[in-house]
C-alpha cells in the first residue's frame, strides 16, 4: 500500500517518501502529538502475500523493540494501517547521509577516523548480539552518518533472532545480503553468528582505510568465491602507509575460519580502542597470504583444484535460486 503526502496513519502525518528498501517503503512523517519527525515504514503488498518474507518483516519489528543503543536506529512505535492487516513500524528520524555516500566522497579516511567509525559499529553490534540478534547484512548502505560523525545502524530485514523459527527467503537479491561483505559461512548457506557480523565489519574497516573492498570481480559469483577460497589481502598491500597493527586487526576480523576471528564484537571493539599500543605481530598466522607463496607446487595444485570445486558448488547453489536464511 503506497501512502500519499498529507495522509494520516494513526497519530502520524505522512510528509514524503524517502526511499525503498528490500521489504518496505519508508516515509518521513510527523508525530501529530509530539511534533517529532519520524520514519514510517510500510511493507510492500508482495511481502504481505509471501509468508516467509512477511515473517521476516514481523521479525524486524520484534528485533526493533529489543534494541536500544545510541548507534542503532530506535523503533518508537508500531501499529496497523486502516485495512486492519498491514503492520507499520515507526523509527527515529536520523538527520544524516548513508555511509556509502560519505565513503564515496571521503575514502580512504584517516586512520583515526576510520577506526572511530568502526568502533561505533562494533559497539552497536555488541548490543545486538547481547539480545540474540545477528544483523547479517552489515554494509555502508545500512548505516547513516550524522553531520557530527555519529553512526546509526539500521535495516534488520534479514537479521537472525536467536530462538526464532526458521524462515526461507525464496530469491537471491541485494536485499538478502551483499557479496562484498558476506562471510564465507554465510555464502555456504550456514546460519551465521556474531562472528559473521565481525567479518562484515572487518571488510568495512578495510574499505574505510583503503577506499576499496578487498575482493573485486565482474559478477557476484567471482566475489563470493574469493571470500570462500582465500584469506583477505593484507591491508598494507592496498596502502603501504597504514600501520601494521591495523593490518593485523583487519586480518583477524576477516579470517575465513570463524574460530580464528574475534569471537565477539566486544573483542573487536577492545582492540580498536587500543590499536596504537598493539604489537603489530600479535595476530600473525602462518596461513597469511604472503606466506602462501612459499607452498610446494603440489599443494598449490591441490589448492587450485579445491578452488574449482568450491566454485562449482557455488554455481549449483545459485542455480537453485534458493537461499535459506534461518
Amino acid at each position: 500500500m503506497r501512502l500519499q503526502s498529507g495522509q494520516t496513519v494513526g497519530r502520524y502525518e505522512v510528509l514524503e517518501s524517502i526511499g525503498q528498501g528490500g521489504m518496505s517503503e519508508s516515509y518521513r512523517a510527523r508525530d501529530r502529538e509530539s511534533g517529532q519527525t519520524v520514519v514510517l515504514k510500510v511493507p510492500y503488498a508482495s511481502i504481505i502475500g509471501d509468508p516467509a518474507a512477511f515473517g521476516r518483516y514481523e521479525r524486524e519489528i520484534e528485533i526493533g523493540r529489543r534494541l536500544v543503543h545510541p548507534h542503532i536506529q530506535r523503533v518508537l512505535d508500531t501499529g496497523r494501517l486502516e485495512d486492519g492487516g498491514t503492520p507499520y513500524i515507526v523509527t527515529e528520524y536520523v538527520e544524516g547521509e548513508p555511509l556509502r555516500s560519505y565513503m564515496h566522497a571521503q575514502a580512504p579516511l584517516p586512520a583515526d577516523e576510520a577506526v572511530e567509525l568502526a568502533r561505533q559499529l562494533a559497539g552497536a553490534l555488541q548490543a545486538c548480539h547481547s539480545q540474540g540478534v545477528v544483523h547479517r547484512d552489515l554494509k555502508p548502505e545500512n548505516v547513516l552518518i550524522t553531520p557530527d560523525g555519529q553512526l546509526k545502524l539500521l535495516d534488520f530485514g534479514i537479521a537472525l533472532l536467536r530462538g526464532a523459527r526458521r524462515l526461507t527467503w525464496s530469491r537471491l537479491s541485494s536485499s538478502a545480503g551483499t557479496p562484498d561483505y558476506m562471510a564465507p559461512e554465510q555464502i555456504r548457506g550456514e546460519r551465521g553468528d556474531a562472528r559473521t557480523d565481525v567479518y562484515a565489519l572487518g571488510i568495512m574497516l578495510f574499505e574505510l582505510l583503503t577506499g576499496r573492498v578487498p575482493y573485486e570481480g565482474d559478477n557476484p559469483l567471482a566475489i563470493m568465491s574469493q571470500h570462500v577460497a582465500s584469506e583477505t589481502p593484507s591491508l598494507q598491500s592496498a596502502n603501504g602507509r597504514l600501520p601494521a597493527a591495523l593490518g593485523q586487526i583487519v586480518a583477524k576480523a576477516t579470517r575465513r575460519d570463524p574460530a580464528q576471528r574475534y569471537q565477539s564484537a566486544a573483542e573487536f571493539e577492545r582492540d580498536l580502542k587500543r590499536w596504537r599500543s598493539l604489537d603489530p605481530h600479535l595476530y600473525s598466522w602462518p596461513q597469511d597470504r604472503h606466506r602462501m607463496r612459499e607452498l610446494p607446487p603440489a599443494l598449490k595444485i591441490a589448492g587450485a583444484v579445491a578452488l574449482v570445486l568450491i566454485i562449482v558448488v557455488i554455481i549449483g547453489f545459485l542455480a537453485q535460486l534458493a537461499v535459506i536464511w534461518r
